[in-house]
C-alpha cells in the first residue's frame, strides 16, 4: 500500500503519525507525510531521513466572524491544489489525518479523489478539525473510548494513541541518572510541559524549590526555551540538585530516570507515561480547546494513575507538599505505576495500521 499521514502542526500530532509511519513502513508499506511549517515539524524529521515529507501552508480555523476566516479559507484551497498534485505523483491507497487543520485539506482531497480516509484523536474531546473531518472520513480511530459520545453513527474504533518508536523500553535507572550526573540515592521528579514547555508548571516549580530544598529529591526539569537558564539559577540558589534544559530529544532517557513526574495532560504525554508506567501529577493546560487536557487528566485520576493539579487553584505550598509525601510513600508510587501501565491501551501504531490494512485496498 501507499499511505499519506497527515500529521504536523504539534508534537502531539507529529509523534504518534511517525508511530503509525514507522509501523506501516515496517510493513512493507510506502508512507508519505505531510507536515505543517512549523520548525517543530522540520526538526522532527531531521530524525526520519527515510521518510518522504511535504508541507502544506495550513493554518488554524478562526471564528466565522474573524477576518481570518478570509485568509484560512484561502490557506485551505492552496493547500487542495497542492494535495491534488502530491496523490497524482504519490498514487495513496490511504490517506490518514492525526488531527489540527494541516490534516485537513489532504482528508478533503482524498475522499474527493475516493480513496480511503482516516482520522486519528487522542484526546478525550475531539479538536474543531476532527469533528469537521469525521463527517466525511470513512473510519474514526480514538486514543479514548470516552470520546467515542462525540461522533455518534461513525464507524469507530478505539485503538489508543501511538507511541513512537524510537522511545523504545526504560533504560537501568542507574544508567540514565548517570547520563544527567545525578545521584542514585536520590528520588528524581520529572518536570516537562510537552512541545512547548508549560509557563505555568515552570512558576509552580519556581516557587515551590524553597520548600523542597531538605527533601531527599532532585529534579530533571524540561523548561521548554523560554525558562531553562531561569530556572537554572533559581535550583542553584535553594540547592536543589537539578537537571535543566529546554528540551531532551532523547526521551527514552528522562522517562527512565523519573520516579514521579509532573506534566502537562496531552494525549500523546500520557500514553508516553503509560509506556513506561510513571506516576504523575498531572496540571492540564488552562487554554486547550474544550479543556480537554482536564478530561484527559480526569482519565488517568480515574484510574489511579495520577493525581491532578488546577494551574489556577494549586498553590506551590500543596504541590510541594504532595511532592514530598509520594516521594516518601514507594507503596503509593507503585501502586500509580502499576495503574499508569494499564491506563492507556498498547500497540496502538499497530492497531491503527491493521485498521488501515483491512478497510483500504492492497496493491498486488
Amino acid at each position: 500500500m501507499r499511505v499519506v499521514i497527515a500529521c504536523g502542526g504539534t508534537g502531539g500530532h507529529l509523534f504518534p503519525g511517525l508511530a503509525v509511519a514507522q509501523t506501516l513502513k515496517d510493513r512493507g508499506h510506502e508512507v508519505l507525510l505531510i507536515v505543517s511549517e512549523k520548525a517543530i515539524d522540520a526538526q522532527a524529521l531531521k530524525a526520519h531521513p527515510d521518510f518522504r515529507a511535504e508541507k502544506l501552508p495550513s493554518v488554524g480555523l478562526p471564528s466565522l466572524l474573524s477576518p481570518a476566516l478570509i485568509r484560512f479559507l484561502s490557506r485551505t484551497w492552496e493547500s487542495m491544489r497542492e494535495c491534488k498534485q502530491i496523490y497524482r505523483r504519490f498514487q495513496p491507497d490511504a490517506v490518514l489525518g492525526m488531527g489540527g487543520f494541516t490534516s485537513t485539506a489532504p482528508l478533503l482531497a482524498g475522499r474527493l479523489a475516493k480513496i480511503p480516509t482516516f482520522i486519528h484523536e487522542s484526546n478525550s474531546i475531539p479538536g474543531k478539525a476532527n469533528k469537521l473531518a469525521a463527517r466525511f472520513v470513512d473510519h474514526v480511530l480514538l486514543g479514548f473510548a470516552a470520546c467515542a459520545r462525540f461522533f455518534p453513527g461513525r464507524n469507530v474504533s478505539v485503538v489508543g494513541t501511538p507511541v513512537r518508536q524510537d522511545l523504545g523500553e526504560r533504560l537501568p535507572r542507574e544508567e540514565a541518572l548517570a547520563l544527567f550526573q545525578l545521584d542514585p540515592q536520590r528520588r528524581t521528579v520529572l518536570i516537562m510541559g510537552g512541545s512547548q514547555g508549560a509557563g505555568g508548571i515552570n512558576q509552580l516549580l519556581f516557587k515551590a524549590a524553597p520548600l523542597l530544598k531538605d527533601a531527599n529529591l532532585q529534579l530533571i526539569h524540561l523548561t521548554g526555551e523560554r525558562d531553562d537558564r531561569l530556572a537554572a539559577a533559581n535550583y542553584l540558589r535553594e540547592n536543589v540538585p537539578a537537571y535543566v534544559a529546554p528540551f531532551h530529544h532523547r526521551m527514552q532517557e528522562v522517562y527512565s530516570a523519573a520516579d514521579l513526574v509532573i506534566s502537562r495532560a496531552g494525549a500523546a504525554s500520557l500514553c508516553e507515561l503509560a509506556h513506561f508506567a510513571l506516576p504523575s501529577l498531572l496540571v492540564p493546560y488552562p487554554h486547550a480547546a474544550e479543556n480537554h487536557q482536564e478530561t484527559n487528566a480526569d482519565i488517568f485520576v480515574e484510574a489511579g494513575a495520577a493525581e491532578k493539579f488546577l494551574e489556577a487553584t494549586t498553590t506551590p505550598d500543596a504541590l510541594a507538599r504532595r511532592i514530598t509525601e509520594l516521594l516518601a510513600d514507594p507503596r503509593a508510587l507503585a501502586h500509580m505505576a502499576a495503574s499508569a501501565r494499564a491506563a492507556a491501551p498498547e500497540n496502538a501504531a499497530a492497531a491503527v495500521a491493521d485498521v488501515i490494512e483491512k478497510s483500504a485496498p492492497t496493491r498486488a
